[in-house]
């Protein structure tokens, strides 16, 4: 049998995936429904391992990459989890304080993904910082399934205050300018909405296919730069409303929709993964940090 490609799955598969990412379908549930699908040669074993990630063989960036420091520290999130673990990373180049930036990971704490992505945004120029909100439980479990059950315990405005905390440690680390972004990805797009709403001094906000706040939007100060998937239905729906309430506020926003992608395009470990997609909205949102944290 041939490798399974993106174009073989239907968009019906695509949706129960996402149901399953999110809570909305239990695994046994979810291989139930994927067996529907599973005709023509394909498999439910074959399904379940192309829509699963693969993070071995997704890296952008090497972990042990020679022109980073990147390394795991610990802060203390008082009004959050206490003690939580996260990801510290900025070039070793760098002669001057860097622009930082908050790297928030999806509803299942943080992977490799995520770290990646953090490591990438550090060799752009940036002192970057991805925490993981599964630290008080004993941290991303190694799997995203067993971190999904684990994320769902926690209360998320105690986690949103997690990412506040990170802000405040960056801010006050010895190699940042002070002044600082966030970008994050699912629930940490959520979590990026609400950090412009909660944090004053937040200087750039980039929601990548995140849930849109509906109170306190007179309180933000960032520029926000909005990505979405074109067939994501669910957060979609909520654009319209905010997009209204910011321009009324006159709050700065621009939203990009990247067409016939599907909710999670920017992660490189799952099929969801659209690399043209993915590298625009990329590029755009180190741009747009470059030039709101200078």
């Amino acid at each position: 049998m041939k490798p399974l490609k993106k174009e073989d799955i239907k968009q019906e598969v695509f949706d129960l995936y996402d149901a399953y990412a999110h809570n909305k379908l239990e695994r046994r549930d979810f291989v139930q429904k994927l067996s529907l699908y599973a005709v023509g040669g394909l498999t439910v074993p074959s399904l379940m391992s192309f829509l699963m990630p693969d993070y071995e063989n997704t890296y952008l960036v090497d972990k042990n990459n020679p022109d980073l420091d990147s390394s795991f520290i610990t802060y203390n999130s008082a009004k959050g989890g206490g003690k939580i673990k996260a990801l510290l990373s900025k070039p070793k180049s760098a002669e001057e304080k860097l622009p930082g930036i908050v790297v928030v990971h999806e509803n299942r704490g943080l992977n490799p993904y995520i770290e990646d992505t953090a490591r990438r945004a550090a060799l752009a120029g940036f002192i970057t910082i991805a925490p993981d909100a599964l630290s008080p439980l004993g941290g991303y479990p190694g799997n995203d399934d067993e971190g999904r059950a684990m994320q769902k315990t926690r209360d998320r405005n105690e986690m949103l205050e997690d990412f506040i905390a990170a802000f405040e440690y960056l801010k006050n680390h010895e190699d940042c300018n002070g002044k600082i972004g966030v970008v994050g990805f699912c629930f940490g797009g959520w979590i990026s909405n609400m950090m412009a709403v909660k944090v004053p001094d937040l200087k750039a906000a980039v929601p990548f296919y995140g849930g849109q706040p509906t109170e306190g939007l007179e309180n933000i100060n960032a520029p926000l730069m909005l990505q979405y998937a074109g067939l994501d239905e669910r957060v979609n729906a909520g654009w319209a409303a905010y997009e209204k309430a910011l321009n009324e506020l006159d709050k700065e926003n621009v939203a990009y929709f990247y067409p016939e992608v599907h909710h999670g395009f920017h992660n490189t470990s799952t099929p969801r993964y659209d690399e043209p997609a993915a590298e625009l909205a990329w590029s755009r949102t180190i741009t747009f940090f470059r030039e709101k944290l200078k």
